[in-house]
């Protein structure tokens, strides 16, 4: 026998999750979730960060209406801080100049090399040729916002259905029937929230996909000299941005920040770029790195342009775009799921989000569909 809800939503991710929440508290909504655990891919391999200068524009704009939610979240959402202090410094050496100048237009301070090694101690300054800082960069506890708005999603009477792949979508008589191998559920909307998948799910509903492409993203922990003192240690990119390294429990997280395309599935590391990583780590600081702990690799996933896709298919009735977040969906989280939910239920964007510039043409699936 099949369940009835008013919206279903496809993925328990970040995006999933927090659309979620804000729709449940006016409407009976059900999460699809593939996985045995909501989380599994891209959010709970995220170690999100905080930082208003990163990302194109509509992103950049999104973290800022996104800021309030982080300093002051609601009474219950959870019991320790979404957000704590980190900042950011970029590294830049020869042939860099260009691109410190974009920092500096994107809100980055320029310090001196030897605060820059008061910062990080083991820095190889004399690499160097400038240091930006970004103090407006923090932590964002993903695990700690992904369950807060699950635990907010769940008190309102909001169903998680896990192992739930949803295998086949059909629209008939102004419901979608989504099967699974946990049962059919249907509903009047159905949100699209499944990252990497999000074309897959649009392919299975027979619905026009707009060309999400997932891009996969590696890391690795190393272990440091116990007399290290990193847990103040801010979050260091390369100005080329070919790698970053922060704190994480006691080592540190290094990435090479790759973007490779990629089918969706279940991510691993690439190996030689963790090394080609590891040289550029070591070349900046002074340590040599003889041995890594674990890796792991995650999917981040692109609209054509760039820019998220919110928004009903025009094309087809009652199926809702959440997809395209980059690498911006957890601090953009709040403010996104805002956006989608005033969408679906009709409405336009929140009068604060356009106010930071954010407008539907910019979101809407139907920008897709002009293109020859």
């Amino acid at each position: 026998m099949a369940e009835s809800f008013d919206i279903i939503i496809i993925g328990a991710g970040i995006a999933g999750a927090s659309v979620a929440a804000e729709l449940s508290g006016t409407a009976s909504v059900a999460i699809l979730e593939m996985e045995s655990a909501p989380g599994y891919h891209t959010t709970g391999r995220s170690a999100a960060m905080f930082v208003p200068s990163y990302g194109p524009p509509v992103f950049r704009a999104l973290t800022r209406a996104s800021e309030a939610f982080f300093r002051a979240p609601p009474d219950g959402f959870s019991g320790t801080p979404v957000m704590l202090p980190r900042g950011e410094l970029l590294l830049a050496g020869p042939g860099d100049e260009a691109l410190v100048e974009d920092a500096r237009a994107m809100g980055l301070s320029d310090i001196s090399l030897d605060d820059a090694k008061r910062l990080i101690p083991p820095l190889k300054t004399q690499v160097l040729t400038a240091a930006l800082l970004d103090a407006r960069a923090e932590d964002l506890d993903v695990d700690v916002l992904h369950q807060g708005f699950l635990k907010s999603f769940r008190h309102n009477a909001g169903k998680v259905i896990c192992d739930a792949e949803a295998d086949s979508l059909t629209y008939q008589a102004g419901c979608w029937r989504v099967e699974t191998r946990q049962g059919r559920f249907n509903a009047p909307v159905v949100v699209n929230a499944a990252g990497a998948w999000a074309d897959v799910i649009a392919r299975r509903a027979g619905v026009d996909v707009i060309g999400i492409q997932p891009k996969r993203r590696s890391a690795v922990l190393l272990p440091v000299p116990a007399d290290w003192e990193i847990a103040q240690w801010p979050l260091v990119f390369g100005a080329r941005g070919d790698f970053y390294f922060r704190p994480v429990g006691g080592e540190l997280m290094l990435s090479p920040a790759d973007d490779t395309p990629v089918e969706p599935h279940d991510a691993w590391a690439d190996d030689m770029l963790i090394a080609e990583a590891v040289e550029q780590f070591q070349n900046c600081m002074d340590f040599e790195v003889t041995r890594i702990g674990r890796t792991w690799g995650g999917l981040r996933t692109f609209a054509p342009d760039g820019d998220p896709v919110v928004g009903f298919d025009d094309n087809a009735e009652g199926f809702f775009w959440l997809a395209g977040q980059g690498g911006y969906g957890i601090q953009t989280s709040p403010a996104l799921a805002r956006t989608a939910a005033s969408l679906v239920q009709g409405h336009g964007i929140p009068s604060d989000i356009a106010e930071e510039g954010v407008s539907p043409q910019q979101l809407s699936p139907q920008r897709f569909r002009q293109w020859p």
